[in-house]
């Protein structure tokens, strides 16, 4: 029965994530794979490490942030930074209700290494390797660095320092009654909602913005050549990698193709001037999906 509560909470998760994305995301599609990737993502799936419980927290938090998400709407705004504290303070209650009942689903003991940042370019290596995915898998990371940009100048500094405040509290340990793996839902949550946006950002961006359409499709060839470079044979005995490691570095790299092609796609019709709005979801949708139903079952094998 217990086994049963990993695919609830990642349907939970999902769900509460989706939900909370329509505060910024108007389009179904960066609604869904805000959805898929927080609830679908690595860092969910990773946690059945541990104990089939241990994602039933992460799934709570997408719906704590609701009061703070939709409040700032109404006139009462100045009520939206205090509430935006509920989700920390959900956390620190779920681990002190945990202790009461010696109930330990994330030993408090594990930590977050700078190492473990490597799982944002290869998650499908790092989750032979390590015990906790900072990453959304690999396609998204072209919208996520769209996401990054409109929250930069969209000057939307306190969305950004809820993120900060999640991962200064996850490589500080300043709260040792709290796992530091279950600070880094908070700032995984506000990139899912950034890959909604920059998703969006994407589909409707001018002719006046194919410069952060270049950006997005260099940053993915980047993070493609890299892991490539890492599978070499000198790069295999300078960082005592093993042939297995190798070949997954080799799956990751194409796992970014979709996502120059979709990218370079998007450019093309930008740069005509074409608004075509619908092969731009169709593109882009179909590149992240194929990333995101593959990478999630090699990590699942991985891990489960």
């Amino acid at each position: 029965m217990v086994q049963c509560l990993l695919p609830v909470n990642v349907c939970v998760a999902a769900l509460g994530s989706y939900i909370l994305s329509r505060r910024w995301v108007a389009g179904f599609g960066g609604s869904f794979f805000t959805g898929a990737l927080y609830g679908f993502g690595p860092f969910m799936l990773c946690l059945g490490r541990f104990h089939p419980a241990a994602g039933s927290l992460v799934a709570i938090i997408p719906w704590s942030f609701w009061p703070a998400a939709y409040i700032g709407k109404t006139r009462v705004r100045w009520l939206s930074a205090p509430l935006a504290a509920l989700p920390f303070v959900v956390i620190m209650l779920f681990f002190w209700i945990s202790a009461k009942y010696r109930f330990f689903a994330v030993p408090v003991q594990t930590r977050v290494h700078l190492t473990d940042l490597a799982s944002l370019v290869a998650p499908l290596v790092l989750a032979e390797r390590s015990s906790v995915l900072i990453s959304f898998y690999h396609v998204p990371i072209a919208a996520l660095v769209t996401g990054f940009a409109v929250l930069v100048v969209g000057r939307r500094f306190g969305v950004m320092a809820i993120a900060v405040l999640g991962i200064v509290l996850a490589y500080g340990n300043f709260i040792s009654t709290v796992s530091p793996i279950i600070w880094l839902c908070i700032p995984l949550l506000v990139g899912s909602v950034s890959i909604g946006v920059g998703m969006q950002g994407l589909i409707y961006a001018g002719y006046a913005d194919r410069i952060w359409i270049i950006l997005t499709t260099m940053v993915l060839g980047a993070f493609a050549i890299v892991t490539l470079l890492l599978a070499t044979k000198y790069f295999q005995a300078f960082l005592g990698l093993g042939a297995n490691c190798a070949r997954l570095l080799v799956e990751s790299a194409k796992m970014y193709v979709p996502g120059v092609i979709a990218t370079v796609i998007i450019f093309f019709v930008v740069h005509a001037k074409l608004r075509v709005h619908w092969l731009r979801w169709i593109v882009l949708c179909g590149a992240m999906g194929i990333d995101v139903f593959l990478s999630a079952r090699l990590i699942v094998d991985k891990i489960l």
